[in-house]
């Protein structure tokens, strides 16, 4: 057996025990990944890397909603987050200890939301969330709502949260894959986390480590590329481990050379998945949408 299918199996083992001895029904972590804390609640910062007021306003919307659980009917959230100034440019590299949120014209990717996590074990270390402009300027994407459900869920896959459904219904949470689009667009519903969004995350931070991975103070140093970083060549992905049925969500994974992992969370078009939903999408040629 791999080492990557060791490691695998052993956090889905981990992940079922900790589900098992808790009383809670929320089943969406991203294969239990979290950042080590020794404290009950931290606070993530969130590099604002954004280049327009409408980004930079979804964001500040989406970390009052993510900041404040009693909105939703929860008592508590063990992430807190803060935006602090953005360390890198619209290639998104990673800070460690952050996760820098960029914007930018990606190109006819098919994908109109990314987010990365590097882990070193079970831990997350640094992560990305980006948001392509590409489509985003056009006539289908450029809703209020659908920016708003896209950014929510990108930047809450670098909490741990991975999808509460993926089949394109609405459980009224940024993290199902329900589109905001056409004669959805003005809708509000799935913009925002749910009560099940911080179940989940009571139960995968309801422990503490003996390592902190986050960074508690502001960064100072601008991000520097380096091997654990994806860039805009989907190659550096690295393989194809999961596809949701309708093609929309696709999970990859790489191995780096300094041991840790590359988790990288793909949110494609409508069109690109419709086109071919058990496809990889990486090597399909993608149009821009009106």
């Amino acid at each position: 057996m791999s080492a990557p299918t060791i490691r695998r199996t052993a956090l889905a083992a981990a992940a079922t025990l900790l589900v098992a001895s808790t009383p809670a029904f929320a089943t969406h972590s991203w294969g239990g990944y979290h950042w080590g804390r020794t404290t009950k609640q931290f606070t993530l910062q969130l590099g604002n890397n954004l280049t327009t007021v409408d980004w930079r306003n979804h964001l500040l919307a989406i970390v009052s909603d993510w900041n404040s659980p009693d909105l939703f009917g929860a008592t508590f959230t063990p992430v807190l987050t803060a935006i602090v100034g953005g360390k890198t440019t619209s290639s998104c590299s990673m800070v460690a200890g952050t996760t820098q949120v960029c914007n930018a014209r990606y190109g006819t990717t098919g994908w109109l939301g990314l987010a990365s996590i590097n882990i070193s074990g079970a831990h997350i270390t640094r992560g990305t969330a980006k948001m392509n402009d590409t489509y985003f300027t056009t006539t289908t994407y450029n809703t209020v709502n659908e920016k708003r459900h896209v950014m929510c869920q990108e930047v809450a896959h670098t909490f741990g949260l991975a999808h509460q459904s993926e089949t394109g219904a609405s459980l009224n949470t940024c993290m199902d894959y329900f589109s905001n689009t056409g004669a959805n667009a003005t809708k509000t519903i799935s913009t925002r986390p749910n009560y099940h969004d911080f179940e989940e995350l009571n139960m995968v931070y309801g422990h503490v480590d003996g390592t902190t991975t986050y960074t508690a103070a502001a960064a100072t140093a601008a991000a520097t590329p380096s091997e654990v970083d994806i860039t805009d060549d989907p190659q550096s992905w690295g393989q194809l481990v999961r596809q949701s049925a309708n093609g929309r969500s696709s999970e990859y994974e790489r191995n780096n050379r300094d041991g840790s992992v590359t988790l990288t969370h793909v949110y494609w078009t409508v069109e690109t998945a419709a086109r071919c939903p058990g496809c990889d999408h990486r090597y399909e040629h993608h149009d821009k949408p009106d």
